[in-house]
């Protein structure tokens, strides 16, 4: 399973930090959008 995910890895490394940085973008949008009412 290591051997697996490591593979995984090595093909994907051009896109891993693009898919990182996607994922915190929308992360970062949906905290936000939760706290929007209640400033409102």
């Amino acid at each position: 399973m290591f051997r697996e995910i490591k593979g995984i890895l090595n093909r994907s490394q051009a896109t891993i930090w693009q898919d990182l940085l996607g994922g915190t973008a929308l992360m970062i949008g949906l905290i936000g959008t939760l706290y929007l009412p209640g400033l409102v």
